[in-house]
């Protein structure tokens, strides 16, 4: 039986997708990425705002046609939406075959199984724990990185966010399941680890008692054939000393932190159930530059959150200008069913909040530049993604870039690349987002090593 996968939403979301994956090839159903030849379609939908929960609709919408027009006989929905509005979709989209909430993504089989046997099957196992599965999951992101999940859940119940509603409490994945996890990623040829979560930086505080995450990046640094680990989703107030030092001392510890926060207004940061304010943000972005200089810093942003007044976003407008952030997104509010801020007053148009998301991204467009701007001239390690022919250039990236997120930097040189490598590229340009670089050769390297030295 030929299946069609769609995974919908976060890195998070992949992780799941590629479980499922790995679990239905493991069983012999092969894959296709042609609707009109898929016996089933399965969706792993995302909710986590409007858009996302639209683009899911959509989603399940379009491909419902292919059980009519197509040879497609089951169409299972799994992820977010599942989760959230189960009964919904059952009611409202009667060619939908089963669902399949967040904790339950091993159940996928089961429910093939299940349909092929006439039933309609709703499977949503309680948000708690990790689920088992011991198959190999297949990776979609080309080979050469990879994301690893260290954990499922959330319990900081933003007033904004639907998320512990949808993947439960903050449960961390057992440190020998992610070493052995990441292990089988480095003899399949992955070059970097990515790690995230609901919240990277709580890592182990249920399993072990004590924030863990420094001592996870010290047994991932181990492994040989990891070049790079990059730590995504720490929010700003759970960063602590020893993980701190972690990234200082672990040479495969990227210098680069994702920090959602949010808002800089503390009014804003408390209706938004958030625990910092102005000043912590501040006391700890400068903490964190003093402790690693060429650290990168990428944070997103909620504008138009109710009650959000013109001098409020203006300070959010002079935070970005004094932090002066590596990387930045900017979400607008979305108001979203069942979360404290849907029913707070002041609730702001649309047309406003997209107004101040653009003048914030305007903003950070030229902050970005001159932060590029600054690397001119520096040798940088870059992890090649490809070759662009139109551009006549390998693209890659640099430890301050995530993939599909942030920036690349262009190379162009004679020589032949191949995607994964690492190699030592000097800064010679930069726009908005992105760099030029000259490749270095190893006469170049060995001179501006004995230089250094």
């Amino acid at each position: 039986m030929k299946i069609l996968f769609i995974s919908l939403g976060c890195d998070k979301n992949l992780v799941d997708s590629e479980r499922m994956l790995g679990k239905l090839a493991g069983h012999g159903y092969e894959m296709t990425d042609d609707e009109t030849e898929a016996d089933i379609i399965i969706i792993n939908t995302c909710c986590f705002i409007d858009s996302a929960k639209e683009e899911s609709i959509q989603t399940i919408l379009d491909m419902a046609r292919y059980k009519t027009e197509g040879r497609c006989t089951a169409l299972i929905v799994t992820g977010c939406m599942a989760e959230r509005y189960r009964q919904e979709v059952l009611e409202e989209i009667p060619e939908v075959d089963a669902i399949i909430g967040t904790n339950s993504y091993n159940k996928i089989e089961d429910a093939i199984l299940q349909v092929g046997n006439g039933i309609r099957p709703s499977i949503l196992e309680p948000l708690n724990g990790i689920p088992e599965d011991a198959d190999k999951r297949i990776m979609t992101t080309g080979g050469f990185y990879e994301y690893l999940k260290i954990a499922e859940g959330c319990d900081k119940h933003c007033t904004y966010c639907a998320i512990p509603g949808m993947r439960g409490p903050y449960r961390s994945v057992p440190m020998d399941d992610l070493i052995r996890e990441a292990r089988q990623f480095a003899e399949d040829g992955v070059r970097e680890l990515i790690l995230v979560a609901q919240e990277t930086t709580r890592y182990g505080i249920d399993l072990y008692g004590k924030k863990s995450l420094h001592i996870l990046l010290e047994k991932l640094s181990e492994i040989d054939g990891i070049r790079w680990i990059r730590i995504l989703y720490c929010y700003p107030e759970e960063i602590y000393p020893e993980m701190i030092q972690a990234m200082k001392t672990l040479p495969k510890v990227c210098h680069y932190l994702d920090l959602p926060i949010q808002h800089s207004n503390d009014e804003i940061l408390k209706r938004m159930g958030r625990r910092t304010s102005h000043d912590d943000l501040v006391r700890i972005i400068e903490n964190l530059r003093l402790e690693i200089p060429d650290i990168a810093l990428r944070t997103t942003l909620i504008t138009g959150f109710p009650g959000e007044t013109e001098e409020q976003h203006e300070e959010v407008c002079d935070f970005i200008r004094e932090m002066k952030f590596d990387r930045l997104g900017v979400f607008t509010y979305s108001q979203e069913e069942g979360t404290p801020a849907a029913s707070f007053d002041g609730q702001i148009d649309e047309e406003i909040r997209k107004d101040r998301q653009d003048r914030l991204l305007t903003l950070q467009q030229e902050v970005s530049k001159q932060r590029n701007e600054n690397l001119i001239g520096r040798t940088l390690d870059v992890f090649i993604e490809g070759y662009m022919s139109d551009e006549n250039a390998y693209v890659g990236r640099t430890y301050a870039d995530t993939p599909n997120i942030d920036g690349l930097i262009f190379i162009q040189t004679p020589e032949t690349l191949n995607t994964g490598d690492f190699v030592k590229a000097t800064v010679t340009g930069a726009l908005e987002y992105d760099l030029i670089g000259e490749l270095i050769d190893e006469d170049t390297m060995d001179l501006l090593s004995k230089s250094e030295g």
